[in-house]
């Protein structure tokens, strides 16, 4: 599903123009995106939580020689479904 298909289906329900509809959840991702990139977490009641965590740094492989690489620490991006999520989702 595209944003293009989330202002379709707001559409279908509400009959607001689409250009204010694509305004709306152009803002939304907007404001979720900013908040994560200051390092706060996004929850959303009954879908789930977005949150930045922090992988440290660690040993890998390259698969192909075999030798040992340091892969440094760094952000990413989390998300956990809300328990009410969860079980909507394997009902």
């Amino acid at each position: 599903m595209t944003k293009a298909d989330i202002v379709e289906k707001i559409y279908e329900k509400l009959g607001i123009t689409k250009k204010d509809i694509a305004n709306v959840v152009d803002m939304v991702f907007t404001t979720m995106r900013e908040e994560i990139l200051s390092g706060n977490s996004v929850k959303v009641s009954g879908f789930g939580n977005f949150e930045v965590k922090v992988r440290g740094r660690r040993v890998g492989r390259n698969p192909k020689t075999g030798d040992e690489v340091v892969i440094p620490p760094r952000y990413v991006v989390s998300f956990k479904p809300s328990h009410l999520f969860k079980e909507e989702v394997n009902a």
